[in-house]
C-alpha cells in the first residue's frame, strides 16, 4: 500500500485483503498507515499459505525503497489504486 505515487510505502499480510484495505482506507486503527494516510492498494501478491506470505513480507521489508518502487512500477506503472479491482 502507499500514500500516493512515490509516497510512503507499507507492506503487510492478511487473510482477507478486501476487508483489510477497507480498514486502512477508513483509518479505523491508529498506527503507521493512519499516521501517513496510506490508503491506496498499489501492489498485491498471493501466497500459497500464511507462512509463505509472512516469509515474503519479511523479504520485501528488507528491500531498499528503489527495489520496492521498481516492483510496483513493473506491475502498476501508474500507481492505480487496485482496491476496486479486488471487490
Amino acid at each position: 500500500m502507499a500514500s500516493g505515487k512515490r509516497g510512503t510505502l507499507y507492506i503487510g499480510v492478511t487473510s482477507n485483503l478486501a476487508q483489510r484495505v477497507w480498514q486502512h482506507k477508513q483509518q479505523l486503527y491508529e498506527g503507521f498507515t493512519a499516521k501517513y494516510v496510506i490508503n491506496q492498494l498499489v501492489y498485491v501478491e498471493q501466497a500459497s499459505d500464511m507462512e509463505a506470505a509472512i516469509k515474503r513480507e519479511k523479504q520485501l521489508k528488507k528491500w531498499n525503497r528503489a527495489w520496492k518502487i521498481q516492483l510496483i512500477e513493473n506491475h502498476n506503472p501508474h500507481w492505480k489504486d487496485l482496491y476496486p479491482d479486488i471487490l
